[in-house]
């Protein structure tokens, strides 16, 4: 059904509940979950031309599904990207970026603070076929220039960095990236389209995991490429159709449900999170604090520039403790002794998630591979949810009032 067209230049949030493929001839308001694994042609010319890519058109749902498309152009539209496409989840968005620009002797420049789970993918996955990585400071843009080399394609890091929230310059690497002939992705998972905007400021590609806040109640798993459309249609689509680390029709309508309210509740769970990260701040359990919206975070007024203003959503915190041993019982103590918040190693939900990266999310990097990206045995990472902000400060009382 021919619905009408959205004008330009309307703000995020509306964009959030508007952008999808036009309704089908039901007119149906909530757009619709079309849950098939293939597509009748009308004729046999018609499926020639639609497997050869000569005429648009779905053919089979591994290469593309309409509910998934509405969730590509929304996801698209508030990253202000010409295209987008979805992946089975946030690593297989990474995967995906690799495979289609990477290979034998390619070079990769990469921050030592990011995800486990990318560091291991990169670093070592793919150094099995050739490709080399460098790691390198999250913050300083020296060493990230020092590190280009003549091969060097890619340049990738996600701000602020799990667990730790440092934030790092997205222009200021975008200008290296481009000054070496290189391309620039900024993994933009903790803040979201909501908060910031990476193309915006020079960033080529722009992964999610819609597993996090794009769903934001930890219902399903989903990744996303957003980007240029040479680059998302000529490059990632045929690793997609080929690999098949397709995202499913019923997860990309969850998700796209779930950009609804994006805006609001970031906002809520940013709110949330300064306020316990103040809090943490004056509690003697504590000995230091990472959070971009606190003054005392080193990039502070860069994170401010960046992020809309907003600190995001994940506040990580060091308990005290003498020695790695004692520091990681403290740690241990703090989170079990948790009644409201949820033992969990996912983030981004309306709950409240609290986690020991050290045993988790990073638990499978070396020692040295954990101390280079900062991860001490007294860090817990605190995703900040939708409950009342006192019973949340209570909760982690409770452990952090009884340490000795």
């Amino acid at each position: 059904m021919a619905g009408k067209q959205l004008p330009d230049n309307l703000h995020r949030d509306t964009l959030a509940v508007r952008v999808a493929l036009e309704s089908s001839q039901y007119g149906e308001h909530s757009e619709a979950l079309y849950l098939t694994s293939g597509f009748v042609q009308p004729d046999a010319e018609t499926a020639a031309r639609r497997f050869a890519g000569t005429e648009d058109g779905y053919t089979y749902g591994r290469t593309s599904n309409p509910t998934v498309t509405s969730f590509e152009r929304r996801l698209a539209a508030l990253e202000g990207t010409e295209a987008a496409i979805g992946a089975s989840t946030g690593m297989g968005a990474i995967l995906m970026m690799c495979m289609g620009l990477l290979k034998a002797g390619d070079h990769v420049v990469c921050s030592r603070s990011m995800f486990g789970s990318t560091i291991a993918l990169i670093g070592r996955e793919f150094g099995k076929f050739g490709v080399e990585t460098t790691f390198v400071s999250q913050t300083d843009v020296s060493e990230w220039k020092a590190a280009i080399k003549p091969t060097t394609k890619l340049l990738f890091a996600e701000t602020p960095t799990n667990p730790l929230t440092d934030v790092c310059d997205i222009t200021a690497l975008a200008d290296l990236a481009h000054g070496a002939g290189a391309l620039l992705a900024v993994d933009n998972c903790f803040c979201t389209p909501a908060l910031q905007r990476p193309a915006e400021l020079g960033a080529d590609l722009v992964i999610h995991s819609g597993t996090k806040y794009l769903d934001g109640q930890g219902r399903v798993m989903a990744g996303a490429i957003c980007g240029p459309a040479k680059l998302i249609v000529d490059v990632f689509g045929p690793v997609v159709r080929t690999a098949g680390m397709t995202l499913s029709p019923f997860n990309a309508w969850v998700v796209l449900k779930g950009l609804e309210t994006l805006g609001i509740r970031m906002q809520a769970q940013c709110a949330n999170a300064l306020a316990v990260a103040r809090w943490l701040e004056t509690q003697p359990g504590v000995a230091r604090v990472y959070y971009p919206g606190l003054a005392s975070h080193p990039q502070h007024e860069l994170a401010m520039r960046q992020q809309s203003g907003q600190g995001g959503a994940v506040v990580s915190f060091d308990v005290v403790g003498n020695d790695p041993d004692t520091a990681r019982a403290n740690a241990f103590h703090v989170i079990n002794s948790t009644r409201v918040l949820s033992i969990a190693t996912n983030l981004g939900d309306t709950k409240t998630i609290i986690t020991h990266p050290g045993t988790t999310s990073h638990g499978r990097l070396t020692e040295a591979q954990r101390q280079a990206a900062g991860i001490g045995q007294g860090l817990i990472r605190v995703a900040v949810g939708l409950e009342h902000i006192e019973d949340i400060k209570a909760d982690l009382q409770r452990g952090l009032g009884t340490l000795t």
